[in-house]
């Protein structure tokens, strides 16, 4: 059975009005295909990753459709933030993603204090 909460589906806040509720239930079949497209497109770009508004032109979307994608391949792991920006559209820096495999290495508590005492 599959889960259709976020992020593994669109969401909607506790509360929220029927209509929150079947919007975000009537989207969800196209937003997993987009999902999906948006998981691919990242990965053939390797280590260069890529950025919402390249998503959306890569595709021909409207540009904010790609970022709830994203946020949610980002939560459940798929993709991983770089570290790096790059422009958009709008002129200011975005999230430069890639599959994890690409991302920046780990970094843990005990290599952080050794660091710090050198």
């Amino acid at each position: 059975m599959a889960d259709h909460q976020y992020p593994n589906a669109p969401g909607f806040h506790p509360g929220s009005p029927e209509t929150s509720r079947e919007a975000a239930a009537s989207v969800a079949p196209a937003a997993a295909n987009r999902s999906n497209l948006a998981l691919r497109f990242v990965r053939e770009r390797a280590p260069v990753g890529a950025t919402s508004d390249e998503v959306a032109s890569r595709y021909e979307w409207e540009r904010y459709s790609s970022r709830p994608r994203l946020a949610e391949l980002h939560k459940r792991g798929l993709i991983v933030d770089s570290g790096r920006r790059r422009e958009g559209a709008s002129g200011r820096k975005q999230v430069v993603w890639v599959v994890p495999e690409y991302g920046p290495a780990p970094t843990d508590g005990v290599q952080l204090d050794l660091l710090a005492m050198a």
